[in-house]
């Protein structure tokens, strides 16, 4: 199915992509939809003809642990909601843990890259066959951008996508601008990875913006698209016409005309890279079909491939969220770097869906919330990791302030509980969590005492 240009659909910019000329279709964030109906700037693009393709980020179909049904369901839901013609996910795990190894359950909060084992690889298609399954349409998958690589890989990005291709027949979703950040950040070449991967399934292309700073590049989806990345197109499109091509904007959203102006360059630099021919070079086919990944196995999940796959990601994101031993193998100062981002993250998120407590805890919220994220995993959801951090902070005597104490503990309880946590439940945790308590304590008492001083927080 041909596409076109397109632009992911976000409510911040919903009039915006309305009023853009020239947009053949868009992408929505499933998650983001609710399965019995649609927002209404939606439903209006639905009703001029515009494609909307639901875009999942939660199913984890890297992880260990096979798809959860439920997922499946409101996946599949949301597609026959939108009458979309396929639903895209991620080549990624964003939970670990659980019964597979016996151990708590971690979730990730973000998507992390999987390890290019023959173990994983193995796991990862049983989960997409068992998805496909599932849902109403085709199924197209997302290399993802990643800060981090796993130490003993078997096989490369494109040999990796090659196989899981000819294994499941899925469809790919290229995103350049990822090909561009693990250029930058683990030094692998998108062109090989082209020339290893099976152009022909590609489904779509994501274009995306980030930042480069101190050697990392941050796919940040709120900047706009740079030059490396465009060439990064224009090399995907010298091999193949794609389907579609979609620009990403997640955050910092800029004026509709900046978007259109982004759009324009997209479409001049595809019809730049055009060839002559619509084939795929025979250079292409060569690289992929004549270069066999090293140590290939007959298809089939290895005996015991989950659980080795579960045992290794749950060490790694316990490193990442809850401050354990960094795994064997891993560079520790970039785990440093993932770990801190995934703690941005997230508490950019708790400050969305709780905006209260920003306000309330004003310049402290954030590095009090760091702190707290540092040995405190998410668990059941950023609504309750809002409560969870309020509730830390009570038991803590925080903030100091008199006045924001009482407006947090208003606002705890009006969606915890009648009465703030009882004095055997303070002094329990408390004891538990001294540590992160006494921490927190300096980071809330420092931005008070920079604040008086006139000094200020970053």
């Amino acid at each position: 199915m041909k596409l076109g240009i397109g632009i992911g659909w976000r409510p911040e910019i919903a009039d915006a992509v309305e009023a853009l000329p020239g947009i053949d279709w868009v992408e929505a964030v499933a998650e983001n939809i609710c399965a019995d109906h649609l927002p209404e700037p939606l439903a209006r693009l639905r009703e001029r003809g515009v494609t909307v393709v639901p875009h999942g980020v939660s199913l984890g179909l890297g992880g260990a642990g096979r798809p959860g049904p439920d997922r499946l369901a409101d996946l599949a839901a949301r597609a026959t909601l939108l009458g979309a013609p396929l639903v895209t996910e991620h080549i990624a795990f964003v939970r670990a843990g659980g019964p597979l190894t016996a151990s708590p359950g971690l979730e990730a909060g973000h998507l992390l890259p999987v390890p290019r084992t023959w173990d994983a690889l193995d796991v990862l298609c049983e989960n997409v066959r068992i998805a496909q399954d599932s849902l109403p349409v085709p199924l197209a998958l997302e290399n993802i951008a990643a800060l981090i690589a796993w130490p003993d890989e078997e096989l490369t990005e494109g040999q990796f996508l090659a196989e899981l291709v000819e294994r499941t027949g899925v469809r790919l979703l290229i995103d350049v601008a990822n090909l561009h950040t693990n250029h930058v950040n683990r030094g692998e070449d998108p062109a090989t990875a082209l020339d290893e991967l099976p152009v022909e399934a590609i489904a779509y292309v994501h274009v995306a913006g980030g930042v480069e700073k101190d050697g990392v590049w941050h796919d940040t989806h709120a900047h706009p698209v740079t030059r490396p990345v465009l060439d990064v197109l224009t090399e995907l499109r010298a091999r193949v016409d794609p389907p579609g091509v979609l620009l990403e904007r997640d955050d910092a959203f800029p004026p509709a005309e900046e978007l259109a102006g982004e759009l324009a360059v997209i479409r001049e630099t595809l019809a730049a890279a055009a060839p002559a021919g619509t084939s795929p070079p025979a250079a292409s086919r060569s690289a992929r079909h004549g270069k066999q990944a090293p140590g290939k196995q007959a298809p089939g999940t290895r005996p015991g491939a989950r659980e080795r796959v579960g045992v290794a990601q749950t060490a790694l994101l316990s490193s990442l969220i809850a401050g354990t031993p960094v795994p064997e193998g891993f560079d520790h100062r970039r785990l440093a770097v993932q770990s801190r981002a995934l703690a941005a993250k997230r508490a950019d998120v708790v400050a969305r869906v709780a905006p209260e407590l920003p306000a309330i805890l004003g310049d402290g919220y954030r590095p009090a919330y760091l702190e707290y994220a540092r040995t405190r995993p998410l668990s059941g959801g950023y609504r309750r990791d809002a409560l969870d951090f309020a509730e830390h902070l009570l038991i803590a005597g925080l903030p100091a302030d008199d006045a924001a104490r009482r407006g947090l503990t208003r606002w705890w309880r009006d969606r915890a509980a009648p009465t703030p946590p009882g004095r055997g439940a303070r002094l329990v945790r408390a004891a538990r969590d001294t540590r992160v308590v006494r921490a927190a304590r300096t980071v809330l008492s420092g931005v008070r005492s920079g604040t008086r001083s006139g000094r200020g927080t970053r």
